[in-house]
């Protein structure tokens, strides 16, 4: 029997996941029917202030031409300058800063959290667009206030010719689809799969649409990364043999049988499970900015969290996922890791359950805090969370907090 989740509306998880993820696009009304987002326009024109916080403005036609884009920090005076319609705020990754946006990604626990990237909140007064685009990811828009126009196009790919003179990537050839041009209204939500032009354009002057947007690692990327991480494990003796060499044709040919033995040494070396299955587990859980964790000034040991656990009630939260932070775990016949932004960590099949629910969570109340500490491994790597930063304390009142709604 198939499950529902109000976010999709009347599609089930599996039948979304068969017929639409990276694959078409979707459209569902009132997915989060009565959504009233958390922050204003001015708190999010404040947030493009700060210096540690990724933001951006595209103005349709700018000082120096069409589509131009200027990055933040900003200052106050430059958002008195810009016009009444046509430009458009970008503020990545605001459930980093705010709790009460990054609950919203509890409606996506039907899609690995290892590969939610950041919930970006765009602002728009009439007219306001980034063009006609694409991305190399999934997304879901959510439209939380006002309404925006959204047209959809054809596949594009690296080949598809953009608009020069540019930092944007806008399509030059816009092939709108009039059978999938919407008009959002707040609570509604599209999905769109990697590669479809859309182009959305601001219907009201208080337009703001939130961008749940998922990791995907380029085949560059992933070579890459694991080709470096792969050889610093390499040893000297780990080399290209030729003992099967015959007379060559011409001295200075390199001839198939020489690729072929190239080919068998990197497959050989690549084909490391374990090594793969660590790389991969560091690189997806990595975060997105560099400073982004706040590790403990005083490393906690077993006494603290005992401490913290002496006078509270059972069900009370003391702890909290931080946010922006990514936690997943791997159990394969290679073995079992824990990954928390970046870092690994080997831990007991027998501690699988407990590891499970910790991945699971975005709270942890006392009653898991002791569990945790029943068994010195777990408590090790609940403690090792806290310290780097991936967990916090939460403040006094927050234990009551809910997810969006």
């Amino acid at each position: 029997m198939t499950t529902s989740l109000s976010i999709l509306g009347s599609i089930s998880r599996e039948d979304f996941l068969r017929d639409y993820w990276q694959k078409k696009p979707l459209l569902i009304r009132q997915a989060l029917p009565g959504f009233i987002p958390p922050l204003d326009i001015d708190e999010l024109a404040g947030l493009a202030l700060e210096e540690t916080v990724e933001s951006r403005i595209v103005m349709e036609q700018g000082s120096d031409g069409p589509w131009q884009a200027f990055n933040g920090p900003f200052e106050e005076s430059f958002f008195e300058t810009l016009p009444e319609e046509n430009w458009t705020l970008l503020v990545q990754a605001v459930d980093h800063l705010l709790p009460e946006v990054g609950a919203v990604l509890q409606h996506f626990d039907f899609l690995p959290r290892w590969r939610m990237d950041d919930v970006m909140i765009s602002y728009a007064p009439i007219g306001g667009s980034v063009g006609p685009h694409i991305d190399y990811y999934d997304v879901f828009l959510l439209q939380a206030s006002g309404q925006r126009r959204w047209r959809l196009g054809q596949f594009c790919d690296e080949s598809t010719p953009l608009l020069p003179n540019t930092r944007l990537k806008i399509l030059t050839d816009f092939q709108a689809n009039p059978e999938q041009d919407w008009v959002l209204e707040p609570g509604d939500l599209l999905y769109l799969p990697p590669q479809l032009a859309h182009w959305g354009t601001s219907l009201s002057e208080d337009c703001t649409t939130w961008s749940v947007g998922f990791r995907a690692l380029s085949a560059e990327e992933a070579l890459c990364g694991a080709a470096d991480f792969i050889g610093e494990r390499l040893r000297e003796d780990q080399r290209y043999t030729d003992a099967d060499l015959t007379l060559p044709r011409h001295t200075a040919e390199i001839d198939d049988a020489a690729l072929e033995r190239l080919q068998k040494l990197l497959q050989q070396v690549i084909n490391s499970p374990a090594a793969l299955s660590e790389w991969f587990g560091r690189a997806m859980t990595q975060t997105k900015y560099a400073d982004q964790l706040i590790p403990q000034d005083t490393d906690w040991t077993t006494a603290t969290l005992n401490e913290l656990i002496e006078y509270a009630e059972a069900t009370e939260n003391l702890l909290a996922v931080s946010e922006g932070s990514r936690l997943a775990f791997r159990s394969a016949a290679e073995g079992q890791w824990l990954f928390a932004d970046g870092e690994a960590w080997f831990y007991s099949a027998s501690l699988q359950p407990w590891i499970e629910d910790l991945c699971r969570r975005f709270t942890f109340d006392t009653q898991f805090i002791k569990l945790a500490l029943h068994n010195s491994e777990s408590a090790t790597l609940l403690l090792h969370l806290i310290n780097q930063g991936s967990i916090y304390l939460l403040d006094e009142d927050a234990g009551d907090e809910q997810p969006l709604h």
